[in-house]
């Protein structure tokens, strides 16, 4: 496969770090390719204030550290009036992704500080190979999210991010309880808080408990399918029956259809009159073809999606459970920002020193923030949205 430019970028860039200095030249023959492209890469970076360039060389910038001379926690090499250089492993940069990153990357400028993107697309074993390049572009600290998709990917890939070399808090994912993982900082959302309020809200308008449609292949997915069952069983509801496997129609469209048509045969058999649907992708394409199957979405089914993205958008606008993504980006960055500079020696304004109030060091911390649920027409209740006022 082709080497991409950013690939050898972060190559270009490791090469330069572990040296201190190195011709142009050298560089070229190092990566492999001719001194015109490699010239044209170290302007590049050096235009991006990575690399210092003079007369056919280029140099580590003083003040970014590199190899072993980076101090622990790396904020204290950050240059004079800038902030430190943070590293974000996503899956993604669209749909749920890009509002996470949309937080962080305002919380980051806030702090002076910038951010380097790296993007898995759902493939974990890519995921330690995306941090190493993080590390080389000089990355001080690390918002990670894995990039899991099935339920066995949390163990299977997760151990190496507890021993990374420096600070990192987890982003939009939980650790299995006792591991290694477990004792890193992190911020996510509560998923299964936000099915309970779809749920408590189907009940509420005297709906039996929801039949639920959902996908599997994301940490979201499988977050949502565990906070049904709890759901019911907080709520004191009985399962109205297995929950509905829901693929994405341009993958498996007989899948897809599939999944349609059970809903379909609950609502007619009268075995159930609410939905809830993991993600809105899947609820705006499953009220249209309910609707072309001659189910109609609230008159038929009351139906609620999970993730709040473009559920505004449906034909009948879809209430949906919105997850707190860009505050999840937000107060990542803020607390991964926060431990750089207890690691410098320079905590926040009003905090304790590096350590806590005993000299004991500073526990790490696990927020987790609550979904809101927005109410619009798809479950036949007026709610602000619904009555065309902006939430």
């Amino acid at each position: 496969m082709r080497e991409s430019a950013a690939e050898r970028h972060d190559r270009l860039l490791s090469l330069v770090r572990e040296r201190g200095t190195a011709r142009v030249s050298d560089l070229a023959a190092q990566l492999g390719v001719s001194p015109v492209t490699a010239r044209r890469d170290v302007e590049a970076l050096a235009a991006r204030g990575l690399l210092d360039r003079v007369h056919g060389q280029v140099s580590w910038p003083a003040g970014r550290g590199g190899g072993e001379r980076r101090p622990a926690g790396g904020a204290a090499a950050a240059a004079p009036g800038s902030g430190p250089v943070l590293g974000l492993l996503a899956p993604s940069a669209t749909y749920y992704f890009a509002e996470v990153i949309r937080g962080a990357r305002e919380a980051a400028a806030r702090a002076g500080a910038r951010l380097v993107l790296r993007i898995s697309d759902y493939r974990p074993e890519d995921d330690r190979a995306r941090v190493e390049s993080l590390l080389a572009a000089g990355a001080q600290g690390l918002l990670v999210a894995p990039g899991r998709r099935a339920p066995g990917d949390r163990d299977r890939y997760g151990d190496w991010i507890a021993g990374l070399p420096v600070p990192a808090v987890l982003l939009e994912r939980r650790a299995t309880p006792g591991s290694a993982l477990d004792r890193l900082d992190r911020v996510s959302s509560d998923h299964r808080h936000g099915v309970v309020l779809a749920v408590r809200h189907l009940a509420g308008l005297g709906h039996r408990a929801p039949l639920l449609v959902a996908r599997a292949d994301s940490p979201t997915a499988l977050a949502v399918r565990s906070g049904y069952a709890e759901a019911l069983g907080a709520l004191d509801l009985a399962e109205p029956a297995p929950v509905i496997d829901s693929v994405p129609s341009e993958l498996d469209p007989e899948g897809f259809e599939d999944a349609v048509r059970a809903l379909m045969s609950a609502v007619s058999s009268g075995a159930a009159t609410a939905a809830l649907v993991h993600n809105d992708v899947d609820a705006i394409r499953i009220v249209q073809r309910l609707a072309e199957l001659g189910v109609r979405v609230p008159g038929d089914l009351a139906l609620i999606a999970y993730d709040d993205e473009v559920a505004a958008l449906a034909d009948t606008p879809l209430t949906a459970v919105a997850p707190p993504k860009r505050q999840v980006g937000r107060l990542a960055t803020e607390l991964l920002v926060e431990r750089l500079a207890r690691a410098a020696g320079v905590p926040p304004e009003g905090a304790w020193g590096p350590d806590g109030p005993d000299g004991e060091e500073e526990p790490r911390r696990h927020v987790t923030l609550l979904p809101r649920l927005r109410v619009r027409a798809s479950c036949g209740a007026v709610g602000p949205e619904a009555a065309g006022r902006h939430t």
